[in-house]
Order: structure tokens, then C-alpha cells, then sequence
């Protein structure tokens, strides 16, 4: 397996797909780098060199019992980009992954990078607070948690409705994607998924966002019962400078699966661009 090893140890798996620009992708929660195999595949087979990896204690990366926060997250990416020289490349972050995107760009900058994308992103913030109205209250993550907890593969299984929009009209997402979402659920250790909360609610990123200087892409679903698009993808694109908005009518949060032709179709675009 492709590994790099960081600096407290932990183990990272990576996959390294086709030759050309570097576009790096970083995945949602509880999931790992399969979850871009269909964008992987698009990708390299269109002349570009795809990078994901598992995040730290997702995947077959190290289950690591602390370092399960957003600064850790992005000092592992920052980790992979430095050990494979990775240079101007695209930075692809969905879900928790963007907020992993923004975090590095926060910590790191864009010297190695040259665009990015957040689809279905958490930044700015997703909890509620004063400064942030428009989040999900704190209740609403404590039950994930207790979720988690209690029975985590049920939880899993259950997750997938809202997540691909199973529960609306129409819905055409196959048992089989529900399926694979809860298999990469279960590879992700328990202490880890349920740091991972605390770090996808959580982390304030609207500095890091504030510190983006190159063209960013932000796609998000209007129907997203994950991270609703009010208080993020609409916050995001009033901070992000250079910043361009692209929403998917009735689009869920899963929409790299349901709406996998037009967002194939607005990434590589983008990419070339």
C-alpha cells in the first residue's frame, strides 16, 4: 500500500491515480478515498494525476486515539503534499474534507496549491452560536454522538436516507451506494468517527476562508439535510475572495453520487479552466 508516515507516527494511506496537474481530494465523514473512486477514475482517465487519501483513523489509515481534529487533519494534507511534492495542484474538499481544505489553506497557505473546490463543505461553522445564528444548535451533534455510541452501524444505515435524499420523492440512489457508505462507516475507528464530530461542527473556519487567494469552486446542494446551504455554502462564498457559486437544484448532500454527471461535468471545467 502507498503509505507516509506523519510526524507523531500516524500511518496514511493514499491513493495516486494517472499523470498531469495534481488534483487532491479530501473525503467527507465516517468515509475514506474510495468515496472518490468515480471522481478518480473521471479524472485520470481525462489526463490529470488524482491524490486522495484516508484521513487518520478513517480507511486504512492509523486509528489514532488523539490528533482527531481539524489542525491535525490539515498538517497530515500538508504532510502528503510535502512528501510527494505535489505543486500546483487543486484541492478538492467535501463535507468534512472541505473543512480540511480551508483549514490547510488557514495553517498552510497556497504555495502548492491552485484552486480548490468545497462541495457540500462545512465551513464556515456549522454549530450555532451567537456570532452564528444560522447553524444546527449543539443538540443536534450530541445525538449524532450518542448515535455513534450506542449502536454506530445501525446509526450508519440510517444516515445514508438523509445523506443521499432517500427520503424525498424520485430518489433513485441504489441499496448498493447506501451499502458502501455503511461499509466505509465501520472501517472508520470508533474513537476517531466520534472525535470527528466535535471537529466537523466545531472548528470556526471562516479566518481560514478569509485567507483564500486563489479561484475557488463551492457547489452545494439546495436540498442538503446534512449541511444546509444557508449556513454554509452562502456564508462560504461571501468569504471566500474569487469565489464562484454553483447550486444543484434538489441536490442532497451525497451529490458526487446522485448528480455524479453534472458535477463531473462542472469539476473538470473548472480543473482546465
Amino acid at each position: 500500500m502507498s503509505i507516509i508516515t506523519t510526524k507523531d507516527g500516524a500511518r496514511i494511506y493514499y491513493k495516486d491515480w494517472g499523470q498531469g496537474r495534481p488534483v487532491v481530494f479530501s473525503h467527507g465523514w465516517p468515509l475514506s478515498s474510495d468515496s472518490w473512486d468515480e471522481q478518480l477514475f473521471f479524472l485520470a482517465s481525462n489526463g490529470l494525476r488524482c491524490i486522495a487519501h484516508d484521513r487518520r483513523g478513517h480507511g486504512r489509515s492509523t486509528q489514532t486515539w488523539g490528533g482527531n481534529d481539524m489542525d491535525t487533519y490539515a498538517d497530515d494534507l500538508a504532510a502528503l503534499l510535502d512528501t510527494l511534492d505535489v505543486k500546483n495542484a487543486i484541492l478538492v474538499g467535501f463535507s468534512t474534507g472541505g473543512g480540511e481544505v480551508a483549514r490547510y489553506i488557514g495553517r498552510h497557505g497556497t504555495k502548492r496549491v491552485a484552486k480548490a473546490v468545497l462541495v457540500g463543505a462545512v465551513p464556515p461553522l456549522m454549530v450555532k452560536t451567537a456570532a452564528n445564528p444560522g447553524g444546527l444548535p449543539l443538540e443536534s451533534f450530541d445525538g449524532i454522538r450518542a448515535g455513534v455510541l450506542a449502536d454506530r452501524s445501525q446509526f450508519f444505515k440510517d444516515l445514508t436516507t438523509p445523506f443521499y435524499g432517500a427520503n424525498r420523492p424520485g430518489s433513485k440512489v441504489s441499496q448498493g451506494v447506501r451499502d458502501a457508505f455503511w461499509l466505509a462507516g465501520m472501517q472508520c475507528g470508533l474513537k476517531p468517527a466520534y472525535d470527528c464530530i466535535k471537529a466537523f461542527s466545531e472548528t470556526d473556519l471562516t479566518e481560514d476562508l478569509k485567507k483564500f487567494d486563489v479561484p475557488t469552486l463551492i457547489i452545494h446542494g439546495d436540498d442538503d439535510q446534512i449541511v444546509p446551504i444557508g449556513a454554509s455554502a452562502h456564508l462560504s462564498s461571501k468569504l471566500v475572495k474569487d469565489s464562484t457559486l454553483k447550486v444543484y437544484a434538489g441536490a442532497p448532500h451525497g451529490l458526487c453520487v446522485t448528480h455524479r454527471e453534472q458535477f463531473h461535468s462542472d469539476l473538470l471545467a473548472f480543473v482546465k479552466a
